[in-house]
């Protein structure tokens, strides 16, 4: 039988009375980014179909990068909550498909600025990227722990950060920032993961299990210009790399690949430590880069009675190895702090929880905030690089 009950649409409420542009839908999804890539789905081409019905139902269709996107479910969540927020829309579908071949050549064009060259982006002249190598004389210093606080800390003050685990042999930098995701490959481009802020990459996103890396010199350097030009770090203002200790074939191809980094030294206090690390730093007289400064790992443990320091590992490590490397290098290398034993600092690496983000004014995360603030206040800037400007004899 007939009836003059209008559709369920319309008894709801202007809102819903009227259905949404196409516009409308299309403004909304230009501020869902790509989880990974971290740019609108619009610019990215992503968008494949619209479909507005009578009733305010909107189908979406929604290209992946790679059938198996890991985060596919979060793409599907993002565009439903923009979309639903548009006026006039009752119920949102997204249907997923996967671009071509030819659609993805033609993002990492457009993710490459249309350059089909692989080159480092943060070697160029026009890299405001700031790039810290966080280097030690030998293994056990906690470099790894301060690299992924560091970062965590920098990224939480809102700076755009990322970490290339360049530790090879000794890769840790993902299980201390608590992430397991794997990369996604767009063509010949990588996606790297991100982790409490900060995009990461190491080559135990690549290898099975817990299995060993047995590369010689010449893989290591392929690995390292690999995660440097081959993935997509997007506009960073901070890009730390974990060293492996020592001054072997990973410092030196930083140097080569990436000539305007520059060195940051993480010791211990203990005289032995000391001597090694200002032996690591010494090779910035070599490569022609700059030491930002030593910081001191280990430094003294507050007693659990009486809270008075105690110097396990003895004391004035971190001071001796800046004055060391001032003399060598003939330039002013500051001690940027020193960062007590804390045991939030080692079950942090362990859970994959920063202790500057868990437990950030505990002694450890203080230290460790209080050093990012020092680097991270270094802007970017143009001051000191080339703007290739030639004198012009017209004036």
């Amino acid at each position: 039988m007939a009836t003059d009950t209008p559709p369920e649409s319309v008894r709801e409420g202007d809102p819903s009375a009227t259905p949404p542009t196409e516009d409308a839908v299309r403004a909304a999804l230009a501020t869902v980014d790509d989880p990974e890539i971290h740019r609108p789905i619009t610019d990215l081409g992503m968008v494949k179909s619209i479909g507005i019905a009578a009733d305010g139902t909107v189908d979406v269709g929604i290209y992946l990068t790679v059938s198996g996107c890991p985060l596919r479910e979060t793409i599907t969540a993002n565009v439903t909550e923009a979309v639903q927020r548009v006026e006039g829309v009752t119920q949102v579908s997204v249907e997923l498909d996967v671009m071509s071949d030819e659609q993805r050549r033609e993002l990492a064009s457009t993710l490459r600025g249309g350059k089909a060259e692989r080159e480092v982006p943060f070697a160029q002249p026009g890299s405001l990227t700031r790039v810290y190598c966080v280097a030690s004389g030998k293994g056990g210093v906690g470099k790894s722990s301060v690299t992924v606080n560091l970062a965590a800390a920098l990224a939480a003050e809102g700076q755009k950060v990322g970490v290339v685990d360049a530790d090879i042999y000794g890769h840790s930098v993902p299980r201390m920032l608590g992430t397991d995701a794997r990369p996604t490959q767009v063509e010949d481009m990588i996606m790297p993961p991100s982790a409490h802020g900060v995009k990461v990459i190491s080559i135990g996103m690549f290898t099975p299990g817990n299995a060993p890396v047995v590369w010689r010199g010449p893989m290591l350097h392929r690995a390292l210009q690999q995660f440097l030009a081959d993935v997509y770090w997007g506009d960073l203002d901070v890009l730390l790399l974990d060293l492996p200790p020592g001054t072997g074939d990973i410092a030196i191809s930083v140097a080569q690949l990436v000539p305007n980094a520059e060195i940051l030294v993480v010791t211990t206090p203990q005289q032995a430590a000391a001597e090694v690390a200002e032996r690591a730093g010494s090779i910035a007289v070599q490569t022609h880069q700059k030491i930002v400064g030593v910081i001191e790992n280990m430094s003294g443990m507050p007693c659990p009675h009486c809270d008075e320091m105690v110097d396990v590992f003895g004391t004035g490590g971190g001071q001796r190895v800046a004055e060391g490397l001032t003399k060598t290098t003939g330039t002013e290398v500051p001690v940027l702090g020193g960062i007590p034993i804390d045991l939030r600092l080692r079950e942090g690496g362990d859970e994959g929880k920063p202790v500057v983000l868990s437990d950030p004014d505990s002694p450890a995360g203080t230290a460790l905030r209080d050093v990012a603030a020092k680097i991270g206040a270094r802007q970017r800037g143009l001051s000191g690089m080339s703007l290739g400007l030639t004198p012009s004899n017209k004036f």
